[in-house]
């Protein structure tokens, strides 16, 4: 319960740094519109007594009449106020939620949470959470300060007309505050147990809208496969919250049910002391106010109180994203230029303490100012060298150094600055063409002049330049362009790939330049044209180079051969060839391929032939 109470006033104060100012406004509003129901009903009473009794005044009749109405015309207007006050604390509170839980994702330094699914189950709920549970629990004190008003204006008035049913409407209220507490603690749990069915849903979802795989859905035929998926994620999340609330319905209705005959066996008694004659017939209106009015607090508060409940235990996915600990550990000061090389000694790293070991004591070294290759099977843990080079994990045993002093020590965000990179999973994003270049290097976000040169270097100019909008055409087929409802373009697969490698060109001013498969989108042409300028262009740089086509590794200074997550060999093409050992191996199986033998030394090649009809260039073309 301690727990619980430290939760919810960690929620309420997320709510008061969001939203001070208007809750305290909406506190005070809260506070009028509770004296204004209780008001409105003495007045009533008031009237009643008035036209009823021996000697009725017209006039104070009138005027009591009127001084009612207006008491239930301000308990509306005031009704109206809060509920735009509600509102705009609600979006304050988003805002300043959205903004403190993206500033502490953008915290984490390394890549482990945002490649753990619990981390996506629980970063969903806390955002939902985090939006809901303050506005939840600053209605809740809201509607405890109401109720908490109500009570004190009209729980006289039943203890001076039959004060028997002040203790019956404690103990319903008992009951309810019972089960509603059971319900939430049900809720919240139901909550937790259906978010990875309900993120497969949006997966599904996502998969059949996404242009990027339209294409595959419309060959392959999967639209009928993942929409089936996509539906029974759908009901089995949609059953089990019904089955909470069918159960919810039954108590609530149970409850409903007890607090009718409750308030039915209260006005039987009244109505039967007023008919004989200790009562009026204003003292009965005015009971039946207070009961109704007094069942509504104690609903209204037990039922929020339900409510802050669930969002308060899912509140705590919040506190726990906010608290949870740094991934790396950051260093601190700037590595400064590379004058000696990058070393990686007897390097181990797995993903998860129980899988296996990807990479089994690498090591290496890559020389300043060379350009060095690394080949090997799929699997072997090329990406992997490069994700604990850019620092996005730390090895498990062994060190990386960066002139003799560990990356662990420097600053990741200076250390990082050092780097550019192209990644084999590269991103295109929903942006202009300018500014998918451009922030490979933010400092020259804006250096037009600068962001062409790295699109000339990758042959991408001419390209870009003969967009609709030249560089701001923006390269989205999923968005409009801000400036209205015109459609972006989207570039084929091999422009992506430029664009990409002009990203990390961008940053010319970093030491080391790492390629993971700078050119596997590409032409054979392009792709010799694309090697020899980046050769050209880290002929001063440190560059590591990762391809599966080996021929562009022949102009490396040296070769690495990584497999079963260690370095087999080591060496120039000259020297890994005359070894005969993997890297020969690889190379000799990938030039067979190249070449036109697979018919044999003494066979014919068999000739095709293709009729074309007069008047036409191809069979069923135009005449």
């Amino acid at each position: 319960m301690r727990s619980h109470s430290r939760l919810a006033w960690e929620a309420l104060r997320l709510g008061r740094q969001a939203a001070g100012g208007t809750a305290a406004a909406t506190l005070l509003i809260t506070l009028l519109l509770s004296v204004a129901p209780a008001l409105a009903a003495y007045l009533t009473k008031l009237v009643i007594d008035e036209l009823t009794g021996a000697a009725a005044d017209p006039g104070r009749a009138v005027l009591l009449t009127g001084a009612a109405a207006a008491a239930t015309g301000a308990a509306a207007v005031l009704g109206y106020a809060s509920g735009f006050l509600s509102m705009r604390m609600q979006n304050e509170i988003v805002v300043h939620v959205q903004k403190r839980l993206y500033e502490r994702v953008n915290r984490f330094l390394g890549l482990r949470y945002f490649e753990d699914p619990n981390f996506a189950d629980r970063l969903r709920l806390a955002e939902d959470a985090a939006k809901d549970a303050p506005s939840v629990l600053g209605s809740f004190a809201m509607t405890l300060v109401r109720s908490a008003v109500t009570a004190g204006a009209f729980i006289g008035v039943l203890i001076a007309i039959w004060a028997p049913m002040a203790v019956l409407l404690l103990l319903v209220t008992a009951a309810a505050l019972f089960a509603q507490l059971a319900l939430a603690r049900r809720e919240a749990a139901v909550a937790h147990a259906t978010t990875a069915v309900q993120r497969r849903q949006l997966l599904y979802q996502q998969l059949l809208t996404d242009l990027r795989s339209a294409k595959e859905i419309r060959l392959f035929g999967l639209g009928g496969l993942f929409q089936h998926r996509m539906i029974d994620s759908l009901r089995h999340a949609t059953d089990t919250e019904l089955g909470v609330q069918r159960r919810s319905s039954i108590i609530q209705s149970g409850l409903a049910l007890l607090g009718a005959l409750v308030a039915a066996l209260g006005a039987m008694v009244v109505v039967h002391r007023a008919a004989a004659g200790p009562l009026t017939a204003g003292d009965f209106t005015l009971f039946v106010a207070a009961v109704a009015a007094l069942q509504g607090a104690a609903f209204a508060t037990i039922s929020q109180l339900q409510v802050a409940s669930r969002s308060t235990r899912l509140f705590a996915n919040f506190v726990e994203v906010m608290n949870a600990p740094q991934d790396l550990v950051d260093g601190e000061g700037d590595p400064g230029p590379l004058r000696d090389a990058i070393e990686l000694q007897d390097v181990w790293f797995r993903y998860h303490e129980s899988g296996p070991w990807v990479l089994r004591g690498v090591t290496m070294a890559i020389p300043a100012g060379h350009a060095v290759g690394l080949v090997g099977y799929n699997g072997a843990g090329k990406s992997t060298l490069v994700k604990l080079l850019c620092r996005f994990y730390d090895p498990e045993r062994g060190r990386i150094t960066w002139d003799g002093k560990d990356i662990r020590s420097f600053s990741v965000a200076a250390l990082r600055r050092r780097l550019g990179a192209t990644f084999q999973d590269f991103q295109v994003y929903d942006l202009p063409a300018a500014e998918n270049i451009g922030i490979g290097d933010l400092d020259r976000f804006d250096d037009r002049e600068a962001i062409r040169r790295a699109a000339r270097l990758c042959d991408l100019d001419d390209t870009l330049q003969s967009l609709p909008k030249g560089y701001d055409t923006l390269l989205s087929r999923v968005f409009f362009a801000d400036e209205g409802m015109e459609n972006g373009v989207a570039l084929s697969g091999g422009q992506n790939q430029r664009l990409a490698l002009a990203r990390a060109l961008l940053r010319d001013r970093a030491d080391v330049l790492i390629l993971d498969e700078p050119s596997s989108g590409l032409d054979a042409h392009a792709e010799h044209q694309l090697h020899q300028v980046l050769y050209e262009h880290s002929a001063e740089r440190t560059c590591l180079l990762i391809s599966h086509r080996l021929g562009a590794m022949r102009a490396a200074d040296a070769i690495a051969v990584l497999a079963d997550g260690v370095i087999v060999e080591l060496g120039s093409h000259d020297e890994l060839m005359s070894r005969d050992g993997a890297y020969a191996e690889l190379f000799t199986l990938q030039a067979a391929s190249y070449q036109d033998d697979r018919l044999g030394g003494d066979q014919e090649p068999v000739e095709f032939t293709i009729s074309v009809p007069i008047g036409s260039s191809f069979p069923g073309g135009p005449a």
